[in-house]
Protein backbone atom coordinates (compact mmCIF):
# COMPACT_ATOMS: atom_id res chain seq x y z
CA UNK A 1 0.00 0.00 0.00
CA UNK A 2 1.35 3.71 -0.56
CA UNK A 3 1.08 6.20 1.57
CA UNK A 4 -0.30 8.51 -0.33
CA UNK A 5 -1.44 8.19 -4.06
CA UNK A 6 -1.11 10.93 -6.29
CA UNK A 7 -4.63 11.74 -8.08
CA UNK A 8 -5.84 14.57 -9.27
CA UNK A 9 -7.17 16.84 -6.23
CA UNK A 10 -7.10 20.77 -7.61
CA UNK A 11 -10.45 21.12 -8.56
CA UNK A 12 -14.22 21.31 -7.54
CA UNK A 13 -14.58 18.85 -4.55
CA UNK A 14 -10.89 18.48 -4.20
CA UNK A 15 -8.58 17.75 -1.27
CA UNK A 16 -4.55 18.04 -1.40
CA UNK A 17 -2.58 18.21 1.43
CA UNK A 18 1.31 18.14 0.68
CA UNK A 19 4.35 18.00 2.82
CA UNK A 20 2.07 19.56 5.44
CA UNK A 21 4.02 20.26 8.81
CA UNK A 22 2.03 21.85 11.48
CA UNK A 23 3.43 22.81 15.17
CA UNK A 24 0.87 23.87 18.36
CA UNK A 25 0.97 27.21 18.96
CA UNK A 26 3.67 26.88 21.85
CA UNK A 27 5.87 25.49 19.26
CA UNK A 28 6.37 21.98 21.08
CA UNK A 29 7.13 19.65 19.20
CA UNK A 30 5.25 18.46 15.91
CA UNK A 31 1.63 17.80 15.05
CA UNK A 32 2.09 16.75 11.32
CA UNK A 33 5.18 15.75 9.92
CA UNK A 34 5.06 16.29 5.92
CA UNK A 35 1.42 14.57 6.13
CA UNK A 36 0.07 14.21 2.36
CA UNK A 37 -2.85 12.48 0.90
CA UNK A 38 -5.24 13.32 -1.86
CA UNK A 39 -8.83 12.65 -2.17
CA UNK A 40 -10.84 13.05 -5.44
CA UNK A 41 -13.79 14.45 -6.44
CA UNK A 42 -16.74 12.36 -5.44
CA UNK A 43 -14.49 9.89 -2.96
CA UNK A 44 -15.25 9.38 0.56
CA UNK A 45 -11.74 9.17 2.39
CA UNK A 46 -11.71 8.32 6.19
CA UNK A 47 -8.29 9.19 8.48
CA UNK A 48 -8.53 6.82 11.02
CA UNK A 49 -6.00 7.34 14.14
CA UNK A 50 -5.75 6.65 17.89
CA UNK A 51 -6.20 9.77 20.64
CA UNK A 52 -3.66 12.42 20.06
CA UNK A 53 -2.52 11.57 16.54
CA UNK A 54 -3.75 14.78 15.43
CA UNK A 55 -6.85 14.29 13.65
CA UNK A 56 -8.73 17.48 15.16
CA UNK A 57 -6.02 19.54 13.98
CA UNK A 58 -6.48 18.04 10.30
CA UNK A 59 -9.89 19.80 10.38
CA UNK A 60 -9.03 23.20 11.65
CA UNK A 61 -6.35 23.01 9.18
CA UNK A 62 -9.10 22.20 6.38
CA UNK A 63 -11.38 24.39 7.23
CA UNK A 64 -8.53 27.51 7.71
CA UNK A 65 -8.73 27.69 11.74
CA UNK A 66 -5.45 26.68 11.71
CA UNK A 67 -2.41 27.29 9.20
CA UNK A 68 0.53 25.05 8.98
CA UNK A 69 4.42 26.07 9.28
CA UNK A 70 5.04 24.77 5.78
CA UNK A 71 3.35 22.51 2.59
CA UNK A 72 -0.01 22.81 0.73
CA UNK A 73 -3.79 23.00 1.83
CA UNK A 74 -6.00 22.91 -1.71
CA UNK A 75 -9.73 22.51 -0.50
CA UNK A 76 -12.19 22.82 -3.63
CA UNK A 77 -9.34 24.45 -5.63
CA UNK A 78 -8.08 27.47 -3.08
CA UNK A 79 -4.89 27.48 -1.49
CA UNK A 80 -6.69 27.49 2.10
CA UNK A 81 -3.33 29.11 4.33
CA UNK A 82 -2.61 31.76 1.62
CA UNK A 83 -6.07 32.61 0.06
CA UNK A 84 -7.84 36.44 0.81
CA UNK A 85 -10.28 36.28 4.13
CA UNK A 86 -13.24 36.81 1.65
CA UNK A 87 -12.20 34.34 -0.84
CA UNK A 88 -12.01 31.93 2.25
CA UNK A 89 -15.51 32.61 3.32
CA UNK A 90 -16.49 31.92 -0.31
CA UNK A 91 -14.88 28.87 -0.37
CA UNK A 92 -15.98 27.48 3.05
CA UNK A 93 -19.73 28.31 1.77
CA UNK A 94 -18.71 24.89 -0.25
CA UNK A 95 -17.86 23.18 2.38
CA UNK A 96 -20.29 21.30 5.21
CA UNK A 97 -18.71 20.35 9.06
CA UNK A 98 -20.52 17.94 11.06
CA UNK A 99 -18.28 18.97 14.40
CA UNK A 100 -17.62 16.04 16.55
CA UNK A 101 -20.23 17.51 19.63
CA UNK A 102 -22.86 18.46 17.03
CA UNK A 103 -21.78 22.50 18.25
CA UNK A 104 -25.80 23.46 17.80
CA UNK A 105 -26.82 26.49 19.72
CA UNK A 106 -28.17 26.33 22.81
CA UNK A 107 -31.01 28.99 22.50
CA UNK A 108 -31.61 28.21 18.86
CA UNK A 109 -34.55 25.98 17.52
CA UNK A 110 -33.83 23.06 15.43
CA UNK A 111 -34.63 24.92 12.41
CA UNK A 112 -32.46 27.97 13.26
CA UNK A 113 -29.81 25.54 13.69
CA UNK A 114 -29.91 23.85 10.21
CA UNK A 115 -30.35 26.84 8.51
CA UNK A 116 -27.69 29.07 10.26
CA UNK A 117 -24.95 29.04 7.90
CA UNK A 118 -27.72 30.40 4.98
CA UNK A 119 -29.40 33.09 6.90
CA UNK A 120 -27.58 35.18 5.04
CA UNK A 121 -28.85 34.57 1.69
CA UNK A 122 -31.68 37.01 1.93
CA UNK A 123 -34.36 33.85 2.24
CA UNK A 124 -37.72 34.68 3.93
CA UNK A 125 -38.19 32.66 7.03
CA UNK A 126 -40.85 30.44 5.35
CA UNK A 127 -38.26 29.38 2.66
CA UNK A 128 -35.34 28.62 5.35
CA UNK A 129 -38.02 26.55 7.52
CA UNK A 130 -38.88 24.83 4.02
CA UNK A 131 -35.49 24.37 3.73
CA UNK A 132 -34.68 22.55 7.67
CA UNK A 133 -37.30 21.01 6.79
CA UNK A 134 -36.73 19.07 3.71
CA UNK A 135 -32.67 18.58 5.51
CA UNK A 136 -34.15 17.10 8.35
CA UNK A 137 -36.43 14.56 6.08
CA UNK A 138 -33.26 13.85 4.57
CA UNK A 139 -31.52 12.46 7.71
CA UNK A 140 -34.82 11.08 9.27
CA UNK A 141 -35.53 13.71 11.50
CA UNK A 142 -39.68 14.79 10.91
CA UNK A 143 -41.41 17.42 13.62
CA UNK A 144 -38.23 18.65 15.12
CA UNK A 145 -38.01 21.75 13.69
CA UNK A 146 -39.48 24.30 16.52
CA UNK A 147 -38.10 21.77 19.40
CA UNK A 148 -34.77 22.92 21.32
CA UNK A 149 -31.15 21.26 20.92
CA UNK A 150 -31.50 20.11 24.62
CA UNK A 151 -35.17 18.16 24.23
CA UNK A 152 -33.40 15.54 21.42
CA UNK A 153 -31.34 12.76 22.09
CA UNK A 154 -27.24 12.73 21.46
CA UNK A 155 -27.63 10.82 18.25
CA UNK A 156 -31.09 13.09 17.08
CA UNK A 157 -28.41 16.18 18.21
CA UNK A 158 -25.82 14.51 15.18
CA UNK A 159 -28.48 14.42 12.59
CA UNK A 160 -29.24 17.62 12.87
CA UNK A 161 -25.92 18.45 12.90
CA UNK A 162 -25.48 16.43 9.71
CA UNK A 163 -28.53 18.38 8.28
CA UNK A 164 -27.47 21.91 8.86
CA UNK A 165 -23.85 20.58 7.19
CA UNK A 166 -25.52 19.81 4.07
CA UNK A 167 -27.91 22.49 4.17
CA UNK A 168 -24.74 24.30 2.43
CA UNK A 169 -25.54 21.89 -0.45
CA UNK A 170 -21.52 21.68 -0.11
CA UNK A 171 -19.40 20.21 -2.83
CA UNK A 172 -17.74 18.79 0.47
CA UNK A 173 -18.35 17.06 3.50
CA UNK A 174 -15.95 16.77 6.30
CA UNK A 175 -17.12 14.97 9.30
CA UNK A 176 -15.55 14.97 12.46
CA UNK A 177 -15.72 11.76 14.68
CA UNK A 178 -19.21 11.59 13.66
CA UNK A 179 -19.85 7.97 15.83
CA UNK A 180 -17.92 9.79 18.69
CA UNK A 181 -20.59 8.98 22.39
CA UNK A 182 -22.95 7.04 20.33
CA UNK A 183 -24.08 3.42 21.08
CA UNK A 184 -23.75 1.07 17.83
CA UNK A 185 -27.03 0.96 16.90
CA UNK A 186 -27.35 4.82 16.30
CA UNK A 187 -23.49 4.71 15.16
CA UNK A 188 -24.26 2.34 12.34
CA UNK A 189 -26.87 4.83 11.34
CA UNK A 190 -25.00 7.61 11.46
CA UNK A 191 -22.66 5.82 8.85
CA UNK A 192 -25.41 4.95 6.84
CA UNK A 193 -26.74 8.41 6.35
CA UNK A 194 -23.20 9.84 5.61
CA UNK A 195 -22.63 6.95 2.76
CA UNK A 196 -26.45 8.24 1.38
CA UNK A 197 -25.30 12.08 1.48
CA UNK A 198 -22.50 11.03 -0.19
CA UNK A 199 -24.54 8.67 -2.94
CA UNK A 200 -27.75 11.52 -3.23
CA UNK A 201 -25.76 14.32 -2.91
CA UNK A 202 -22.17 13.38 -5.29
CA UNK A 203 -20.83 15.05 -2.39
CA UNK A 204 -16.53 14.30 -2.02
CA UNK A 205 -16.65 13.31 1.77
CA UNK A 206 -13.77 12.99 4.28
CA UNK A 207 -14.18 11.57 7.43
CA UNK A 208 -12.03 11.09 10.74
CA UNK A 209 -12.59 8.79 13.37
CA UNK A 210 -11.10 6.18 15.68
CA UNK A 211 -14.42 3.65 14.70
CA UNK A 212 -13.24 0.97 12.31
CA UNK A 213 -16.82 -0.42 12.13
CA UNK A 214 -17.68 3.29 10.86
CA UNK A 215 -14.60 3.45 8.59
CA UNK A 216 -14.91 -0.10 6.72
CA UNK A 217 -18.87 0.79 5.99
CA UNK A 218 -18.23 4.41 4.55
CA UNK A 219 -14.69 4.74 3.63
CA UNK A 220 -13.76 4.49 -0.17
CA UNK A 221 -10.13 4.53 0.97
CA UNK A 222 -8.80 4.72 4.18
CA UNK A 223 -5.73 6.29 5.57
CA UNK A 224 -4.09 5.51 9.40
CA UNK A 225 -2.66 8.79 10.28
CA UNK A 226 0.23 8.25 12.73
CA UNK A 227 3.10 10.03 13.84
CA UNK A 228 2.63 13.07 11.88
CA UNK A 229 2.20 11.16 8.20
CA UNK A 230 -0.17 9.09 6.72
CA UNK A 231 1.27 5.69 7.75
CA UNK A 232 -0.66 3.61 5.18
CA UNK A 233 -3.09 4.20 2.59
CA UNK A 234 -5.30 2.00 0.44
CA UNK A 235 -9.41 0.31 0.37
CA UNK A 236 -11.04 -0.94 3.50
CA UNK A 237 -9.73 -4.43 2.32
CA UNK A 238 -6.15 -3.80 1.77
CA UNK A 239 -6.34 -2.19 5.09
CA UNK A 240 -7.98 -5.42 6.83
CA UNK A 241 -5.12 -7.16 5.04
CA UNK A 242 -2.43 -4.81 5.56
CA UNK A 243 1.09 -6.57 7.09
CA UNK A 244 1.99 -3.43 9.01
CA UNK A 245 1.93 -4.07 12.58
CA UNK A 246 1.03 -0.46 13.10
CA UNK A 247 -1.81 -0.94 11.37
CA UNK A 248 -2.92 -4.16 13.28
CA UNK A 249 -2.60 -2.70 16.18
CA UNK A 250 -4.66 -0.23 16.28
CA UNK A 251 -7.87 -2.18 13.92
CA UNK A 252 -7.23 -4.68 16.52
CA UNK A 253 -8.13 -1.73 19.33
CA UNK A 254 -4.90 -2.13 21.02
CA UNK A 255 -3.34 0.93 22.13
CA UNK A 256 -0.24 1.96 20.13
CA UNK A 257 1.76 3.45 22.88
CA UNK A 258 2.60 7.05 24.10
CA UNK A 259 2.96 9.52 21.92
CA UNK A 260 5.56 12.14 21.34
CA UNK A 261 5.64 15.40 22.70
CA UNK A 262 3.44 18.43 21.25
CA UNK A 263 0.99 15.64 19.47
CA UNK A 264 -1.95 16.23 22.06
CA UNK A 265 -4.85 17.03 20.41
CA UNK A 266 -6.78 19.97 20.78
Amino acid sequence: MTAAPQMSATGTGTIRMNDVWTRFATGDGWVHRGLSFDVGSGESFVVIGGSGAGKSVLVKLLIGLLAPERGDVIVDGVDIPNTSEYQLYRTMKHIGVLFQFGALFDSLAIWENVTFGIQDRGLSERELRRIATEKLKMVGLRGVEDKLPSQLSGGMRKRVGLARAIAYEPDILICDEPTSGLDPVMSDTISELILQMKDRLGVTTLTITHDMTSAYKIGDRIGMLYEGQIRACGTPEEIRASSDPIVQQFIAGRALGPMSIGEEET
